[in-house]
Protein backbone atom coordinates (compact mmCIF):
# COMPACT_ATOMS: atom_id res chain seq x y z
CA UNK A 1 0.00 0.00 0.00
CA UNK A 2 2.55 2.38 1.20
CA UNK A 3 4.19 1.68 -2.42
CA UNK A 4 1.32 2.25 -4.39
CA UNK A 5 0.67 5.82 -2.76
CA UNK A 6 4.43 6.65 -3.34
CA UNK A 7 4.23 6.36 -6.50
CA UNK A 8 1.08 8.46 -6.84
CA UNK A 9 2.88 11.28 -5.38
CA UNK A 10 5.97 10.73 -7.72
CA UNK A 11 3.79 10.14 -10.69
CA UNK A 12 0.70 12.86 -9.96
CA UNK A 13 2.89 15.55 -11.57
CA UNK A 14 3.37 13.97 -14.93
CA UNK A 15 0.39 12.32 -15.22
CA UNK A 16 -0.90 15.88 -17.56
CA UNK A 17 2.58 15.96 -19.65
CA UNK A 18 2.42 13.74 -22.92
CA UNK A 19 -0.39 11.46 -22.52
CA UNK A 20 -3.22 14.43 -22.24
CA UNK A 21 -5.19 17.76 -20.52
CA UNK A 22 -5.59 18.06 -17.09
CA UNK A 23 -9.09 19.04 -17.14
CA UNK A 24 -10.29 20.46 -13.37
CA UNK A 25 -13.16 18.80 -11.86
CA UNK A 26 -16.36 20.85 -12.12
CA UNK A 27 -16.68 20.41 -8.41
CA UNK A 28 -13.48 22.44 -7.86
CA UNK A 29 -13.61 24.82 -10.49
CA UNK A 30 -13.95 28.07 -8.54
CA UNK A 31 -15.66 31.13 -9.12
CA UNK A 32 -12.29 32.56 -10.67
CA UNK A 33 -11.79 30.31 -13.12
CA UNK A 34 -15.12 31.69 -14.88
CA UNK A 35 -13.70 35.24 -14.62
CA UNK A 36 -10.54 37.57 -15.54
CA UNK A 37 -9.24 40.80 -15.51
CA UNK A 38 -11.04 41.70 -11.73
CA UNK A 39 -14.49 40.59 -12.14
CA UNK A 40 -16.29 38.35 -10.27
CA UNK A 41 -20.29 37.18 -11.15
CA UNK A 42 -22.62 38.41 -8.93
CA UNK A 43 -23.68 35.24 -5.84
CA UNK A 44 -26.99 36.29 -6.06
CA UNK A 45 -27.06 35.76 -10.16
CA UNK A 46 -29.59 35.58 -12.29
CA UNK A 47 -31.20 38.37 -11.51
CA UNK A 48 -34.24 38.09 -13.83
CA UNK A 49 -35.37 35.29 -15.73
CA UNK A 50 -36.57 32.26 -14.24
CA UNK A 51 -40.57 31.98 -14.30
CA UNK A 52 -40.49 34.58 -16.71
CA UNK A 53 -39.24 32.68 -19.35
CA UNK A 54 -36.02 33.51 -21.81
CA UNK A 55 -34.90 37.14 -21.04
CA UNK A 56 -31.69 38.59 -22.76
CA UNK A 57 -29.96 40.93 -24.27
CA UNK A 58 -30.33 43.54 -22.45
CA UNK A 59 -29.20 47.99 -22.81
CA UNK A 60 -29.22 49.67 -18.95
CA UNK A 61 -29.61 53.42 -18.38
CA UNK A 62 -27.79 54.54 -14.95
CA UNK A 63 -28.09 58.79 -15.03
CA UNK A 64 -27.62 59.39 -11.54
CA UNK A 65 -27.88 57.31 -7.96
CA UNK A 66 -30.14 55.36 -7.31
CA UNK A 67 -31.86 54.72 -10.81
CA UNK A 68 -31.40 51.88 -13.03
CA UNK A 69 -33.63 51.48 -16.43
CA UNK A 70 -32.93 47.79 -17.79
CA UNK A 71 -34.55 46.91 -21.14
CA UNK A 72 -34.18 43.72 -22.26
CA UNK A 73 -35.33 41.49 -24.81
CA UNK A 74 -38.63 39.24 -23.38
CA UNK A 75 -38.81 35.95 -25.88
CA UNK A 76 -42.18 34.75 -24.76
CA UNK A 77 -43.49 37.89 -25.46
CA UNK A 78 -41.72 38.74 -28.63
CA UNK A 79 -41.45 41.86 -27.03
CA UNK A 80 -38.62 44.53 -25.49
CA UNK A 81 -39.69 45.21 -22.08
CA UNK A 82 -38.20 47.35 -18.61
CA UNK A 83 -37.29 46.47 -15.58
CA UNK A 84 -36.51 49.14 -13.18
CA UNK A 85 -33.69 49.40 -10.07
CA UNK A 86 -33.03 51.15 -6.92
CA UNK A 87 -29.10 49.40 -6.77
CA UNK A 88 -28.69 47.78 -9.83
CA UNK A 89 -28.78 44.28 -8.35
CA UNK A 90 -32.49 43.68 -7.13
CA UNK A 91 -35.28 43.94 -10.32
CA UNK A 92 -38.61 44.51 -11.12
CA UNK A 93 -40.74 42.78 -12.68
CA UNK A 94 -40.74 43.71 -16.52
CA UNK A 95 -43.24 46.00 -18.69
CA UNK A 96 -43.45 45.57 -22.30
CA UNK A 97 -42.17 48.77 -23.49
CA UNK A 98 -42.38 47.62 -27.34
CA UNK A 99 -44.37 45.16 -28.63
CA UNK A 100 -43.90 42.91 -31.74
CA UNK A 101 -45.88 44.16 -34.83
CA UNK A 102 -46.61 41.39 -36.91
CA UNK A 103 -48.10 43.65 -39.63
CA UNK A 104 -45.37 45.21 -40.21
CA UNK A 105 -43.84 42.25 -42.14
CA UNK A 106 -40.14 42.42 -40.49
CA UNK A 107 -41.19 42.60 -36.91
CA UNK A 108 -42.80 39.37 -36.14
CA UNK A 109 -40.21 39.69 -32.95
CA UNK A 110 -38.35 42.81 -31.46
CA UNK A 111 -35.61 42.52 -29.34
CA UNK A 112 -31.91 43.57 -28.85
CA UNK A 113 -32.19 46.82 -27.98
CA UNK A 114 -29.98 49.52 -27.02
CA UNK A 115 -31.35 52.52 -25.19
CA UNK A 116 -29.85 56.37 -24.91
CA UNK A 117 -31.42 59.80 -23.55
CA UNK A 118 -31.23 62.64 -25.28
CA UNK A 119 -32.90 66.31 -25.84
CA UNK A 120 -35.23 64.73 -23.09
CA UNK A 121 -36.14 61.82 -25.18
CA UNK A 122 -35.34 58.37 -24.97
CA UNK A 123 -34.21 57.02 -28.20
CA UNK A 124 -34.25 53.36 -28.86
CA UNK A 125 -32.78 51.26 -31.80
CA UNK A 126 -34.03 47.82 -31.86
CA UNK A 127 -33.77 44.11 -34.07
CA UNK A 128 -37.02 43.52 -35.72
CA UNK A 129 -37.07 39.57 -37.09
CA UNK A 130 -39.30 37.43 -39.38
CA UNK A 131 -38.43 34.01 -40.26
CA UNK A 132 -35.27 34.77 -43.00
CA UNK A 133 -34.26 38.41 -41.95
CA UNK A 134 -33.53 40.87 -39.85
CA UNK A 135 -33.12 44.13 -39.44
CA UNK A 136 -33.13 47.24 -36.89
CA UNK A 137 -35.53 49.98 -36.09
CA UNK A 138 -35.63 53.26 -34.31
CA UNK A 139 -38.61 53.94 -31.89
CA UNK A 140 -38.71 56.71 -29.42
CA UNK A 141 -40.46 57.90 -25.66
CA UNK A 142 -40.89 60.83 -23.74
CA UNK A 143 -41.29 58.46 -20.74
CA UNK A 144 -39.42 55.36 -21.62
CA UNK A 145 -42.18 53.60 -20.55
CA UNK A 146 -44.07 53.51 -24.09
CA UNK A 147 -42.45 54.01 -27.08
CA UNK A 148 -43.85 54.96 -30.72
CA UNK A 149 -41.86 53.64 -33.79
CA UNK A 150 -40.58 56.11 -36.62
CA UNK A 151 -41.34 55.16 -39.91
CA UNK A 152 -42.74 51.82 -40.94
CA UNK A 153 -39.80 50.36 -42.60
CA UNK A 154 -36.12 49.61 -40.95
CA UNK A 155 -33.21 52.19 -40.44
CA UNK A 156 -31.15 49.99 -41.37
CA UNK A 157 -31.12 46.69 -43.67
CA UNK A 158 -28.81 44.09 -44.63
CA UNK A 159 -27.20 45.45 -48.53
CA UNK A 160 -23.77 44.29 -47.79
CA UNK A 161 -22.64 40.51 -48.96
CA UNK A 162 -20.77 40.45 -45.47
CA UNK A 163 -24.73 41.31 -43.73
CA UNK A 164 -25.87 38.11 -45.82
CA UNK A 165 -29.60 38.62 -44.57
CA UNK A 166 -29.53 40.16 -41.10
CA UNK A 167 -28.41 43.37 -39.37
CA UNK A 168 -28.98 42.77 -35.35
CA UNK A 169 -27.57 43.91 -32.52
CA UNK A 170 -27.24 47.78 -32.79
CA UNK A 171 -25.34 49.51 -30.48
CA UNK A 172 -25.74 53.86 -30.35
CA UNK A 173 -23.75 56.52 -28.88
CA UNK A 174 -24.74 60.44 -29.63
CA UNK A 175 -21.12 62.18 -30.15
CA UNK A 176 -22.07 65.97 -29.26
CA UNK A 177 -18.86 67.21 -31.18
CA UNK A 178 -19.17 65.79 -34.72
CA UNK A 179 -22.71 66.12 -34.13
CA UNK A 180 -23.90 62.51 -35.13
CA UNK A 181 -25.40 59.37 -33.66
CA UNK A 182 -22.67 56.43 -34.12
CA UNK A 183 -24.11 52.60 -34.26
CA UNK A 184 -21.90 49.47 -34.01
CA UNK A 185 -24.24 46.39 -35.63
CA UNK A 186 -23.75 42.73 -35.69
CA UNK A 187 -24.43 41.52 -39.71
CA UNK A 188 -24.40 38.07 -41.04
CA UNK A 189 -25.99 35.04 -40.38
CA UNK A 190 -29.88 34.94 -38.96
CA UNK A 191 -29.43 32.50 -36.06
CA UNK A 192 -25.94 34.38 -35.17
CA UNK A 193 -24.19 37.25 -36.95
CA UNK A 194 -20.39 37.31 -37.95
CA UNK A 195 -18.95 40.14 -37.80
CA UNK A 196 -19.65 44.12 -36.54
CA UNK A 197 -19.97 47.02 -38.79
CA UNK A 198 -20.18 50.72 -38.18
CA UNK A 199 -22.51 53.45 -39.45
CA UNK A 200 -23.46 56.79 -38.78
CA UNK A 201 -26.57 59.41 -38.56
CA UNK A 202 -27.34 63.07 -38.16
CA UNK A 203 -30.95 61.95 -37.23
CA UNK A 204 -31.24 57.93 -35.88
CA UNK A 205 -33.14 57.51 -39.16
CA UNK A 206 -30.88 57.99 -42.28
CA UNK A 207 -27.42 56.06 -41.64
CA UNK A 208 -24.45 56.04 -43.72
CA UNK A 209 -22.73 52.75 -43.71
CA UNK A 210 -18.76 52.94 -42.85
CA UNK A 211 -16.74 52.14 -46.53
CA UNK A 212 -14.47 50.12 -44.52
CA UNK A 213 -16.82 47.11 -43.21
CA UNK A 214 -16.95 45.49 -40.78
CA UNK A 215 -14.52 46.83 -38.67
CA UNK A 216 -14.41 44.24 -36.14
CA UNK A 217 -13.68 40.89 -37.15
CA UNK A 218 -13.11 37.30 -34.91
CA UNK A 219 -9.62 36.56 -34.67
CA UNK A 220 -8.75 32.90 -35.34
CA UNK A 221 -5.70 32.61 -33.28
CA UNK A 222 -7.70 33.16 -30.32
CA UNK A 223 -9.68 29.87 -30.36
CA UNK A 224 -12.67 31.41 -27.83
CA UNK A 225 -13.19 33.86 -30.73
CA UNK A 226 -12.65 31.94 -34.05
CA UNK A 227 -15.86 31.77 -35.62
CA UNK A 228 -17.64 34.74 -35.04
CA UNK A 229 -17.44 38.63 -32.78
CA UNK A 230 -20.95 40.06 -32.37
CA UNK A 231 -23.07 41.93 -30.05
CA UNK A 232 -20.58 44.77 -28.88
CA UNK A 233 -20.87 47.86 -26.66
CA UNK A 234 -19.02 50.44 -27.01
CA UNK A 235 -17.91 53.50 -24.39
CA UNK A 236 -16.14 56.52 -25.69
CA UNK A 237 -13.55 57.23 -23.16
CA UNK A 238 -10.82 60.08 -22.52
CA UNK A 239 -8.14 58.36 -25.22
CA UNK A 240 -10.22 55.76 -26.75
CA UNK A 241 -13.04 53.53 -27.00
CA UNK A 242 -13.70 50.67 -24.96
CA UNK A 243 -15.31 47.97 -26.46
CA UNK A 244 -17.07 44.59 -25.13
CA UNK A 245 -18.05 41.96 -27.38
CA UNK A 246 -19.48 38.31 -28.12
CA UNK A 247 -17.10 35.56 -29.43
CA UNK A 248 -18.04 32.62 -30.42
CA UNK A 249 -15.59 29.15 -30.12
CA UNK A 250 -18.29 27.98 -32.31
CA UNK A 251 -21.81 28.23 -33.39
CA UNK A 252 -23.13 27.02 -29.81
CA UNK A 253 -20.02 28.44 -26.99
CA UNK A 254 -20.26 32.22 -26.97
CA UNK A 255 -17.92 34.43 -23.91
CA UNK A 256 -17.04 37.98 -23.47
CA UNK A 257 -14.21 39.75 -24.19
CA UNK A 258 -13.05 43.20 -24.46
CA UNK A 259 -11.21 45.76 -26.93
CA UNK A 260 -10.39 49.10 -27.42
CA UNK A 261 -9.67 51.39 -30.31
CA UNK A 262 -8.26 55.29 -30.94
CA UNK A 263 -10.94 55.91 -33.09
CA UNK A 264 -13.51 53.54 -32.30
CA UNK A 265 -13.26 52.32 -36.06
CA UNK A 266 -9.73 51.02 -36.55
CA UNK A 267 -6.79 49.09 -35.28
CA UNK A 268 -8.83 47.39 -32.52
CA UNK A 269 -6.34 45.78 -29.58
CA UNK A 270 -7.79 43.11 -27.66
CA UNK A 271 -7.24 42.73 -24.06
CA UNK A 272 -4.95 40.18 -23.67
CA UNK A 273 -6.69 38.25 -20.07
CA UNK A 274 -9.65 37.60 -22.88
CA UNK A 275 -12.35 36.09 -22.22
CA UNK A 276 -13.48 38.08 -19.30
CA UNK A 277 -16.18 36.44 -18.50
CA UNK A 278 -16.90 32.42 -19.18
CA UNK A 279 -19.62 29.66 -18.74
CA UNK A 280 -20.40 28.85 -15.19
CA UNK A 281 -21.83 25.77 -13.53
CA UNK A 282 -25.94 26.09 -13.44
CA UNK A 283 -27.38 28.88 -15.40
CA UNK A 284 -25.11 29.89 -17.52
CA UNK A 285 -23.26 26.73 -17.99
CA UNK A 286 -23.77 26.58 -21.89
CA UNK A 287 -23.09 29.97 -23.22
CA UNK A 288 -22.98 33.76 -22.12
CA UNK A 289 -23.72 36.28 -23.93
CA UNK A 290 -24.35 40.50 -25.07
CA UNK A 291 -22.62 42.52 -22.78
CA UNK A 292 -23.45 45.62 -21.69
CA UNK A 293 -21.22 47.60 -18.77
CA UNK A 294 -22.15 50.65 -16.39
CA UNK A 295 -19.83 52.45 -14.03
CA UNK A 296 -21.48 52.78 -10.88
CA UNK A 297 -19.98 54.53 -8.65
CA UNK A 298 -16.25 52.67 -7.26
CA UNK A 299 -17.24 49.55 -9.60
CA UNK A 300 -18.37 48.55 -12.88
CA UNK A 301 -21.42 46.40 -13.60
CA UNK A 302 -21.71 43.96 -16.16
CA UNK A 303 -25.13 42.94 -16.99
CA UNK A 304 -24.98 39.90 -19.34
CA UNK A 305 -27.10 36.95 -20.55
CA UNK A 306 -26.24 32.95 -19.57
CA UNK A 307 -27.51 30.80 -21.12
CA UNK A 308 -28.12 27.02 -20.05
CA UNK A 309 -29.73 23.97 -22.69
CA UNK A 310 -32.50 26.92 -24.28
CA UNK A 311 -32.84 28.73 -21.29
CA UNK A 312 -31.45 32.45 -20.82
CA UNK A 313 -31.74 34.74 -18.07
CA UNK A 314 -30.02 37.87 -17.22
CA UNK A 315 -26.87 38.29 -14.84
CA UNK A 316 -24.14 40.77 -13.30
CA UNK A 317 -20.38 40.41 -13.34
CA UNK A 318 -19.03 42.76 -10.72
CA UNK A 319 -15.15 44.70 -10.51
CA UNK A 320 -14.55 46.76 -7.75
CA UNK A 321 -12.35 49.46 -9.01
CA UNK A 322 -13.07 52.18 -11.37
CA UNK A 323 -9.28 51.27 -13.31
CA UNK A 324 -10.27 47.94 -15.88
CA UNK A 325 -6.65 47.55 -15.95
CA UNK A 326 -7.12 48.91 -19.83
Amino acid sequence: MKKQVLYLLIAAPFLCLGWGSCREHPAQKSENAETAGGWKKYEKNPVLGGDLGTIFDISVLHDQPGDFEMFCSWRPQRSIALSTSGDGLSWTKPVICLPFNDSSGWERDVNRPVVIRKDGKYHMWYTGENDSVSAIGYAVSEDGRHFRRIGASPVLAADQPWEKKALMCPHVIWDGEAKLFRMWYSGGEQYEPDAIGYATSKDGIHWEKYAGNPVFRNDTTHQWEQDKVTACQVIRRKNDYLMFYIGFKNIDYAQIGMARSKDGISNWERYTGNPLIKPGLAWDSSAVYKPYAIEDGDRWLLYYNGRHNNMEQIGIAIHEGKDLGF
